[in-house]
């Protein structure tokens, strides 16, 4: 992986907090197989940052550290009550008509470090609205009430709307080709899918500083998922 430059990716910045857009193929934490994760990073630039939650590697979006204990301990809090607006946005396989679609299924952990729905679970919610249907692709906000692992992309599974590309939970890979009916190949190449991973992405988050104020922060799409959605557009029907 090439070197990353955290400073731009910095969207937020107060006496307590960064927030930063985090792009995809990147751990959040600490990662046996690869050197380069988002707290080491953050640590370069504020040696007390903290991680207050956690992105799959390959998500991309927000991500937000605390500078001190305290910063920390409050958000934490914060997220406990289930008080932090979560946004994502995800383009998922089909046309979906999704307003206000609460799921409302218990997600159960497994040693292979996925998930399933299980009664044996923790609670979890999710609640689903579409913004944008393509051709065979449907734009959906997604906001996690709860914060277990793999929580949208096994919500959106069940729901008959796997994550694009999410192959883990019944996603397929999106193929140029699929829309494109004159797309030619180079002799002796093979087609690869346009996204190398899954379309999902934290857009934005709000809570409460230590002194009550609202933040509020937004992420921009990655070039990835940007050229996905460009396609989408493009050949809408």
């Amino acid at each position: 992986m090439k070197s990353i430059s955290f400073k731009p990716l910095i969207i937020f910045e107060d006496d307590n907090y960064f927030i930063v857009n985090k792009p995809p193929f990147v751990s959040t934490l600490e990662d046996r197989n690869d050197p380069v994760n988002m707290l080491a990073l953050a640590k370069d630039y504020w040696s007390d940052a903290q991680a207050c939650h956690r992105l799959d590697k390959d998500t991309s979006g927000i991500l937000v550290f605390a500078k001190n204990p305290e910063a920390y301990r409050h958000l934490a809090m914060q997220f406990e009550g289930r008080s932090v607006e979560k946004i994502y946005h995800a383009v998922a396989d089909g046309i979906h008509q999704f307003k206000d679609r609460e799921v409302n299924a218990p997600i159960q952990k497994l040693d292979i470090g996925v998930v399933k729905i299980s009664k044996e679970g923790k609670a979890a919610r999710t609640i689903f609205n579409s913004i944008e249907s393509y051709k065979n692709h449907t734009l959906i906000e997604c906001r996690p009430i709860t914060g277990r692992m793999h929580q949208i992309r096994i919500h959106l599974s069940i729901s008959g709307a796997p994550i694009t590309g999410d192959e883990t939970y019944h996603g397929k890979p999106f193929y140029v080709s699929s829309v494109k009916s004159k797309y030619n190949l180079k002799k002796l190449t093979e087609e690869q899918p346009l996204m190398k991973r899954m379309a999902l992405h934290s857009h934005k988050i709000v809570f409460k500083s230590l002194d009550g104020i609202k933040i509020e922060a937004e992420a921009s799409y990655p070039k990835d998922l940007q050229a996905l959605i460009r396609q989408l557009k493009a050949h809408k029907r």
